[in-house]
């Protein structure tokens, strides 16, 4: 089954697809990934989501930004796909339809992002190259990638 996948800026969002959201960004990023961090970070009102939807439930998600404000280049992130889901290639739908949404709502394909490090041959499959050291972001690491 393909997702079923809407873009919406901040002011679009229902309250339970916020709630959903966060919801799902939570159970990966903080329950799975056994990560204390700040997840709600004032961010969402200025992002782009990218929300993908199987059988009306939120399974993948990403935020993106316009250039400037995250990065001197557009960017991505909170890049998530529902434990469950993984398997089906979500991330990778979820994925192109960031693109995509870049390049409708930014008019540029000048993207970065900071990728957890396990998964740079996902991003290499979708045109990033890796810049720079590899880091420490909450504990977890990272290394930035960009796609021009």
């Amino acid at each position: 089954m393909d997702l079923n996948i809407v873009v919406k800026k901040f002011s679009e969002l229902e309250l339970t697809e916020l709630y959903d959201i966060l919801q799902l960004r939570s159970e990966v990023f903080v329950v799975e990934q056994d990560c204390v961090y700040q997840d709600i970070d004032g961010k969402d009102a200025n992002a782009l989501h990218i929300i993908g939807f199987k059988n009306n439930q939120i399974v993948a998600y990403t935020r993106c930004f316009s250039p400037g404000y995250y990065f001197e280049e557009a960017a991505i992130g909170r890049v998530v796909v529902k434990e469950s889901e993984r398997k089906y290639g979500y991330g990778h739908e979820i994925m192109k339809a960031s693109d995509m949404a870049i390049k409708d709502h930014y008019k540029t394909s000048n993207i970065k992002l900071s990728a957890q490090q396990y998964l740079i041959k996902f991003y290499e499959s979708h045109g990033y190259q890796t810049v720079g050291e590899g880091y420490l972001e909450d504990g977890i690491p990272h290394i930035a990638m960009v796609k021009e």
